[in-house]
């Protein structure tokens, strides 16, 4: 119960204050250990078996110096230490960075000026933009949605809930790591197959319950389980490709398609159907059904909490 009072405090918390600049985040000082280690590691031979090191020393380090944060506040009193996970738990989700990001591509798109709306979404993505329409700007916006929802909300409150705050910063220590080195990339191939491989295996279950209650929480009798299995499964992700599929498939819209990375074509299968075509509206849209997944999953979360807690006190 602790740890759902310190998820749902956090969670209001990023909705109110989202990310601070002037805040010291973790998540930066784990961007910077993995970056000292691919420097100094990712050379020679025996590249793959670096990566998974570098993976297990970073997973460690990460996880004990947050439970001996947690255990101290615990050991000063109750509120310190729910005080403290909250904190922590906090800097691990991003509800409202989320939000922005996207709504800093949905107004400069409103305001037909294509080129801010371009640069801003050159700030998420990693495909070329200069070239985009509005329809591919849009596209864009509302598949980091999709991807993000899962992975930057619902998966690090998913770990708070089963291990507390030391659990979701695991989470999101691994995530970092796939982000900056679990590419197909000739260079991070070998050298982030570990992250990428771990954090398929974490987002395995978020990403699958995420996409069930975007059904749910729209309410939409035109969407099937089948259909969105069959959608998911055409992502050459294991997981982004669950959000993608609902997200598509409540806009009735097509994601997935031709990017464009440093000048060369890139071809990835289509997700859903073209019943209309994406503008600048489907972005804002995205942004209210992220929210309303996220307290159905918080909802969720609390039901199933609870009965943990009474399944132990009836043992």
């Amino acid at each position: 119960m602790t740890h759902l009072t310190s998820i749902t405090l956090a969670f209001v918390l990023d909705l109110w204050l989202g990310d601070p600049r002037w805040l010291p985040h973790p998540v930066r000082l784990i961007g910077r250990m993995i970056a000292y280690f691919e420097g100094k590691w990712n050379r020679g031979n025996f590249r793959r078996i670096k990566g998974v090191v570098m993976l297990i020393v970073l997973c460690i380090v990460v996880f004990f110096l947050s439970w001996t944060i947690i255990w101290a506040g615990y050991q000063l009193h109750m509120a310190a230490g729910i005080a403290a996970e909250t904190l922590l738990i906090w800097t691990t989700i991003a509800s409202k960075g989320l939000k922005e990001a996207a709504m800093d591509v949905y107004i400069p798109l409103v305001e037909r000026n294509l080129p801010k709306a371009r640069h801003n979404l050159a700030m998420i993505v990693g495909r070329d933009t200069e070239q985009l329409n509005e329809s591919e700007i849009a596209r864009g916006a509302v598949e980091t949605v999709a991807e993000n929802t899962s992975d930057g909300i619902t998966a690090p409150l998913f770990f708070a809930l089963i291990g507390g705050a030391p659990l979701a910063m695991l989470y999101r220590a691994v995530n970092t790591c796939d982000s900056m080195v679990g590419y197909r990339h000739d260079r991070y191939v070998k050298f982030g197959w570990g992250s990428a491989r771990f954090d398929d295996v974490l987002n395995w279950i978020p990403a699958r319950v995420t996409a069930l209650l975007l059904l749910i929480a729209e309410k939409s009798s035109h969407v099937t389980l089948r259909m969105l299995r069959e959608q998911a499964r055409r992502h050459p992700s294991p997981n982004s490709g669950w959000g993608e599929a609902s997200f598509a498939l409540l806009l009735g819209v097509q994601l997935g398609g031709k990017n464009y990375y440093f000048g060369e074509a890139s071809y990835r299968p289509t997700i859903g159907f073209q019943r209309q075509e994406l503008h600048a509206h489907h972005i804002l849209e995205s942004t209210k059904i992220m929210l309303r997944a996220v307290i159905y999953f918080l909802i969720v979360l609390w039901i199933g909490g609870i009965l943990i807690e009474m399944a132990s006190s009836w043992r």
